[in-house]
């Protein structure tokens, strides 16, 4: 008998342990209900039919002016500016194999993206063509010392006009904002990684980074939208927004699953796929 209470007792701690760790923030951030049932553009409304490369102003003043909150994604320059790209390197969107975090504002601005006219714009530059109409979601892209992004970040973006809130993979973005930006509702942005990743990414993907990011609200990959850790996390009280949805038919599937939908490829509700 004493050995099966020394069982249930471990069972209970370690129980216990994950709750802890996967719990995100007791506090229910007013800006979280300004999210739900809405439709976020991914990297603003771009792609051939839309006519307008990903991550690029007139992508961004497109989604604005169908009222559409927009998703962007942002890096620190090795000169310390922050720009609005999606990925590390150059390569898929200019043609160029180099590390944004190796490169200058000015040696930046003079890539276009993909067959445009059109520069990687600042985040100051995306403020400006956005301008508070719309909220804007940002993605802190970060895997190493993310603190030096975020107090560059958070010095455009203190005096903004508009609705925005965080989100980033990297759970030390979070933990930033917890400490500095209380004020700013915050996203664990999260997904299964593979095999070939490294175990701390599989630690990540079990969320048991929580502990230090306390998130506001779960952007997990629908693909991944039946991951236990994903449900306990909703759970428990994390605010579900869910990537990337590529046609209406997707959205309408994953009612039950999210509450906000981060998409691309095609015009809300309307179904028109580009």
């Amino acid at each position: 008998m004493l050995a099966l209470y020394i069982v249930l007792g471990v069972i209970a701690a370690v129980a216990l342990l994950i709750l802890f760790l996967v719990f995100p923030a007791v506090r229910r951030h007013p800006d979280r209900r300004l999210l739900s049932g809405q439709y976020i553009a991914h990297r603003g409304l771009h792609g051939v039919g839309f006519g307008y490369p990903e991550n690029s102003l007139p992508a961004y003043r497109f989604a604005a002016d169908n009222g559409l909150t927009i998703e962007i994604d942002i890096h620190i320059t090795a000169d310390g500016e922050v720009v609005v790209f999606h990925d590390a390197t150059t390569t898929r969107m200019c043609g160029v194999d180099r590390k944004i975090r190796d490169m200058t504002l000015l040696e930046i601005k003079e890539l276009r993206l993909t067959d445009s006219d059109e520069q990687i714009p600042t985040l100051r530059e995306v403020l400006s063509a956005v301008n508070g109409r719309v909220p804007l979601l940002i993605e802190f892209k970060s895997t190493s010392n993310s603190t030096p992004l975020c107090i560059a970040a958070n010095e455009i973006l203190k005096d903004y006009n508009g609705k925005y809130y965080i989100q980033s993979f990297y759970p030390p973005v979070l933990s930033w904002y917890r400490k500095n930006r209380p004020d700013i509702c915050r996203g664990q942005l999260t997904t299964v990684f593979g095999n070939e990743d490294p175990w701390y990414y599989k630690f990540a993907s079990c969320l048991f980074t929580n502990v230090i990011a306390r998130p506001d609200f779960l952007s997990f990959d629908i693909l991944h939208k039946k991951f236990f850790f994903y449900r306990l996390c909703k759970l428990l009280g994390a605010f579900p927004v869910a990537w990337t949805f590529k046609s209406q038919k997707a959205v309408d599937a994953a009612k039950n699953d999210a509450e906000t939908y981060i998409f691309e490829g095609f015009l809300p509700e309307s179904g028109e796929e580009k």
